[in-house]
């Protein structure tokens, strides 16, 4: 890839800087683009990342590297980034100036979740983009810290028109877990003749073709080791081959090529290590300072090279050597010189190195980076480090790095000699670590910690904690047990953390449905031992007990009274489904959107995709199919969801309403050991819409078989029409009484709905038909107001009233057709067929034409909202909003906003 060591001429990849190319050209366009560029180590990703931004004429660049000795310090490599942006800052709206400055240590603050900075930086880069096209370029991206990870992800998800590339370069393997989903690049060898003259590029003189071949052969043409491997080789290898005696004297022959065992990284890594030990002892030791010091600050490094007793000549050999530069910033060659110089210092050096750094590091500017070299420069316990250290975990929680904070709190609990203090700081590392997203690395902490003393509060919040491990990383009845040990531990030292855990351990028990039958009973009745409490945790505990327990009639009262008190929005994956357990959709939907209203505030990145879910089924069943997809997508772009994790309850359902037989079937096999009850009863909903009342009475019948919460009430339903639709007049009657008993308890416009369109198919009668149209009308539910009128349309027929008939088949049509419940639609237009009348397929108007993002951001802009607020909401930034709204205009035929709503309202 490389020509020679000191003046860089890309090699080949003739489609790669096509590729980079036209990337660029987009961004002059101004379109956005991202992309990740992936390969092994020497493939030549910085290589062509150089050639980009050699290349990058108009556009502004701003880069950023992950360094692997900072990978636990919060923000660092986007703080690199972003610093030369900051003075868009004054654009941005005021929260979101506010999260940036906290994360970045600018200024002090409550902690910001990562989606308002994830915002803050979609929006600075846009800012700056607006004056100059920008070109962000991140190298080694394996090594990035885990906050700028997952910022940098989010925003490369929502650049759109904003004329920002945004490249970054990951090493695989070990790289290729991080930004998923985006595009890739994969770079691999050199084709074998480019590889050839690379090679013959660095060789001293003539060798063996054979040799040659082989060399190339083995590298597999990776262009860094066709230029470093040869170094390492003895005159005597290159004359006669491998394996031919070596004139190396002491030096081991592990640098041969990669056949003989070592991974190739290793290999080139090894041939850096040779050469940096053949440098001078100054030049090793200014190296290993270099390494260690991960900002590249050079006035920095001098003063630390000084108090080291080393002076600037000390340079020259690593320079010459083609291994350092000195400019601006202290820049290795490649990564590998980096881990090379870092890897071969012995214990004692590399600790007298990090003092230097710590007593030239400004400890009110930089503290983080002063106690980090101050803790890796102790070589035994010292409290006052430790100490330091805590305040630094402290600092970093506040702007939101929790896996900076438990990498502080793991290192101040190795220089902790104090027992007690120990196995509390490890406690809080535990904790730390399981708030950061890392629940596999919760258990050794909290062992660790259970070798010294612990009180009773500990172990039982240690317990606590290796429970909940449990459950983040397996969500289901699995983690209960421990929960509910842990539970027990807690009543009579923590009740108020007592009636958390039985909470926590109750709600995975019921998410988990049937299969958390059992478990859910045991839970109830460990939980309503502990003394009641009239707060949100405790009332919706009674209120969940009870239900289990007791059944759905019994518990209506507490379930009324939790719901009604409960706004938490923590609380939301229970609080909505008990909303829909009670019949009461308006306030499954007012939880839901005051949950995201705050998760949009705060930033509360963990919070919103749930409730985006929810929120999407309460939005299905008023007829909302558009906003409805549009919120299961955009949880799903948030969580960054792989093709492979389980879908929503909502998903399943609106994929069955959209007559989608082959999609609907597979999200319910995918989802059927999650949330079995909810995928039966989405296979209900697919066989009545398409007519098929066997499959549905099937479905339906496994569905309603159990009490789940949020399932049953819908599963009886299905049920009822299934049954009545097979002729089985006895299975509809049966589940309209276990209905009506739910129904009655409950006593809401929804739920005697649901009764009155279960008596009228039990018994039909056009009173039974009316009651339910006019009561699902009221409480906002049009999706099943037109399955009423559907059913009521169809027994008029039958009953050979088709004038009255017609009318309600045609409103019925009407409104799934508008939504876009196709099979129902289509079920629909067969029995006005049947009555005589002809259906026209409705024609695809230009409102048709939009995506569910475009139609989303236009009905926002019609209820009265201005492009940076709808950014806010949808995660974009205002000028890629403003982007979509043009091509709304275009689609739509008009020129204003103003025009929007009566265009919508026609197309």
């Amino acid at each position: 890839m490389w020509a020679d060591t000191n003046r860089p001429e890309l090699r080949g990849r003739r489609q790669e800087r096509q590729l980079l190319d036209q990337l660029l050209r987009d961004v002059r366009a101004g379109r956005s683009r991202v992309l990740v560029v992936r390969g092994e180590a020497g493939a030549g990703k910085s290589a062509l990342l150089q050639h980009l931004t050699a290349g990058a004429g108009a556009p502004r660049v701003a880069r950023a590297a992950g360094v692997e000795p900072e990978t636990e310090i919060a923000y660092a490599a986007l703080q690199q980034l972003c610093v030369p942006l900051l003075g868009h800052l004054d654009a941005l709206p005021e929260p979101q100036r506010r999260a940036l400055g906290t994360a970045f240590g600018l200024a002090a603050g409550d902690p910001p979740d990562a989606l308002l900075v994830g915002l803050a930086v979609l929006g600075l880069l846009a800012e700056a983009a607006a004056v100059q096209p920008l070109l962000c370029v991140v190298d080694d991206a394996q090594w990035l810290d885990r906050m700028s990870e997952v910022i940098l992800t989010f925003v490369a998800r929502r650049l759109d028109a904003e004329s920002v590339a945004l490249v970054f370069a990951a090493r695989s393997p070990g790289g290729d877990r991080l930004l998923t989903g985006l595009p890739e690049l994969r770079v691999g060898g050199l084709p074998a003749a480019d590889a050839r003259a690379l090679l013959d590029s660095v060789l001293p003189g003539p060798v063996d073709e054979r040799v040659r071949d082989r060399i190339v052969a083995e590298t597999g043409g990776n262009p860094l080791a066709l230029l470093e491997l040869p170094r390492a080789w003895s005159a005597a290898e290159l004359a006669f081959g491998p394996g031919a005696p070596t004139d190396r004297g002491d030096v081991p022959a592990s640098g041969a090529p990669a056949g003989r065992g070592a991974a190739l990284a290793g290999q080139v890594e090894e041939g850096f290590g040779r050469r940096i030990a053949a440098l001078p002892a100054a030049t090793r030791l200014l190296l290993l300072a270099a390494a260690v010091e991960p900002v590249g600050d050079v006035p920095l490094l001098w003063r630390a090279a000084a108090r080291l007793g080393v002076g600037m000549d000390a340079a020259a050999p690593a320079v010459a050597a083609g291994l350092l530069d000195l400019g601006a910033l202290v820049r290795f060659r490649h990564p590998l010189v980096r881990s090379a110089a870092w890897r071969a210092a012995d214990p004692a050096t590399l600790r007298d190195v990090h003092r230097a750094l710590a007593d030239v590091t400004d400890p009110d500017l930089d503290p983080d980076r002063h106690a980090w070299h101050r803790a890796h420069a102790a070589a035994g316990p010292d409290e006052d480090v430790a100490a330091e250290l805590k305040r630094c975990a402290d600092r970093a929680l506040a702007r939101g790095g929790r896996a900076a904070a438990a990498a502080f709190l793991e290192r101040a609990a190795a220089l902790t000699e104090d027992p007690k203090r120990r196995s509390a700081t490890l406690l809080a590392a535990a904790r730390a670590r399981l708030a950061a997203g890392a629940p596999a690395l919760v258990p050794d902490l909290l062992s660790a910690a259970e070798l010294g003393p612990l009180d009773p509060l500990q172990q039982a919040g240690a317990q606590r904690l290796r429970a909940q491990a449990v459950l983040a990383a397996e969500p289901g009845p699995a983690a209960v047990p421990a929960l509910l040990d842990a539970a027990g531990r807690l009543e009579g030292l923590d009740p108020a953390a007592a009636r958390e855990t039985y909470l926590a351990a109750l709600g995975a028990a019921l998410h988990a449905g049937r299969r958390g039958r059992d478990t859910a009973r045991r839970a109830a009745q460990a939980a309503l031992a502990v003394p009641a409490a009239d707060d949100a945790t405790g009332l919706l505990l009674g209120a969940l007990a009870t239900w289990t327990l007791e059944g759905h009639a019994a518990a209506v009262p507490a379930l009324r009274r939790a719901v009604d008190a409960t706004g938490d929005p923590d609380l939301l994956w229970l609080t909505a489904p008990a909303a829909h357990e009670l019949y009461r959709a308006d306030v499954a939907h007012r939880l839901c959107e005051r949950a995201m209203t705050f998760a949009r505030t705060a930033g509360a990145l963990s919070l919103l995709p749930a409730a985006l879910h929810l929120h999407a089924g309460t939005l299905l069943l008023m007829g909302r199919f558009g906003d409805a997809a549009a919120a299961l997508a955009q949880g799903a772009a948030l969580t960054g969801a792989p093709p492979a994790a389980p879908p929503s309850p909502a998903a399943l359902l609106l994929a069955a309403y959209r007559g989608d037989e082959d999609g609907t079937l597979r999200l319910c096999h995918d989802a059927e050991d999650r949330v079995p009850g909810h995928a039966l009863t989405a296979r209900a909903v697919l066989g009545n819409g398409a007519g098929n009342a066997a499959a549905a009475l099937q479905a339906a019948r496994q569905a309603a078989a159990h009490e789940e919460l949020a399932v049953t009430g819908a599963a009886l339903g299905e049920l009822v029409e299934a049954a009545a639709r097979a002729g089985e007049p006895a299975a509809a009657a049966h589940a309209r009484d276990r209905l009506a008993e739910r129904a009655t308890a409950a006593g809401t416009d929804w739920s005697l709905a649901a009764l009155a369109l279960a008596d009228a198919l039990v018994t039909p009668a056009d009173g039974h038909f009316r009651r339910a149209v006019d009561r699902y009308t009221a409480a906002g539910l049009d999706l099943l107001t037109a399955r009423a009128r559907l059913l009521h349309g169809e027994w008029l027929r039958r009953e050979g009233r088709r004038a009255d008939a017609r009318t309600e088949l045609r409103a019925a049509h009407d409104a799934f057709t508008g939504m876009g419940a196709e099979a129902f639609a289509a079920r629909a237009a067969r029995e006005l067929a049947a009555t005589g009348e002809t259906v026209r397929k409705r024609s695809e108007g230009p409102s048709q034409e939009l995506t569910a993002q475009e139609a989303q951001i236009a009905r926002l802009v019609v209820a009265g909202h201005t492009n940076p607020e709808i950014g806010a909401t949808l995660f974009l930034s205002p000028r890629t909003v403003e982007w979509h709204l043009r091509k709304v205009f275009g689609k739509l035929g008009i020129a204003s906003r103003r025009e929007l709503a009566a265009a919508l309202r026609d197309g």
